[in-house]
């Protein structure tokens, strides 16, 4: 059994810690550095140590757990009604000092480091798209200044491509043409790059049993797959369909009297607001 309870707030740079043995006195009050927070925890007996589920949570979830010590994360916004005074270091440690303890409170499963590598795989492909649709916009809208339009889509910008370089200086300048040939180069050369994550996500998703089973539900291709198995992990940390709906966000519509109540009283609210504004009409 853990003989100590600790809050551990994270930071860049300096980390809080609060401890309290099992009659609930305060034991530790300390500042560590990033560099002294592994050999502080090596000289502890086992403990229960809490964290905020934030940046770098899971890592610090995985290495303290090597040491021996039962590590639960908390959603933030559970932990800040634990918070009794002015926010600093000292009082979120101590917020989660207490938290971590309580019956009723709801943990966040660590992620494995094999799991957050293809979390990682999933994020870099959308911020890679991202910048891709980003420069097929800008080149789109660009090159519609001069009369030179194709149809939506990505797969549609080698025709745009063929257009530009098939007009003549007239209706294209060579500044502008110089213009394209760069946009284009940084638009194959991220497609290229989308391409090869996606490779590496296909060979880890056909390396999961559970992503191919997820892959057999209609409408689930092996992108989608393979992100909710990088994101959920162990699905058992569910108890039912229900709460795993909840978690992602798939809630049903409320229409009890007690939403229909709420949506009044929001909308008399609106329409005051309305009625004293510059507004044309209230909202329905």
């Amino acid at each position: 059994m853990p003989t100590m309870t600790i809050g551990l707030d994270l930071a860049k740079h300096v980390f809080q810690v609060h401890g309290v043995d099992a009659t609930g006195k305060v034991t530790v009050r300390k500042k560590l550095r990033r560099s002294e927070v592994l050999e502080f925890f090596k000289g502890l007996p086992r403990s229960l140590v809490g964290i905020e589920a934030c940046g770098t949570a899971h890592h610090w979830g995985r290495e303290l757990t090597a040491l021996g010590h039962d590590v639960r994360l908390m959603p933030a916004g559970y932990v800040k009604p634990y918070v009794k005074r002015g926010k600093n270091d000292a009082v979120d440690a101590e917020a989660i000092c207490e938290a971590v303890t309580r019956p009723t409170m709801r943990f966040v499963e660590i992620k494995s480091a094999e799991q957050q590598s293809g979390l990682m795989l999933h994020r870099t492909r959308e911020l890679l798209v991202r910048q891709r649709t980003a420069l097929i916009n800008s080149l789109r809208g660009q090159l519609a200044e001069f009369g030179l339009v194709a149809p939506k889509g990505v797969w549609s910008i080698p025709e745009l491509h063929a257009l530009a370089q098939g007009a003549t200086p007239a209706v294209l300048p060579d500044a502008v043409r110089s213009c394209v040939e760069l946009i284009m180069g940084q638009i194959d050369d991220l497609q290229t790059r989308v391409q090869t994550i996606e490779k590496a996500i296909r060979v880890a998703h056909r390396a999961s049993e559970v992503s191919l089973r997820l892959q057999t539900i209609p409408g689930i291709g092996v992108i989608t797959a393979s992100a909710i198995t990088a994101t959920i992990g162990d699905i058992k940390v569910f108890k039912s369909g229900r709460h795993l709906a909840a978690w992602i966000g798939l809630v049903p519509r409320q229409s009890g009297p007690v939403a229909r109540s709420i949506w009044e009283r929001s909308r008399k609210k609106a329409t005051r607001i309305c009625a004293s504004s510059s507004c044309s009409a209230p909202p329905p």
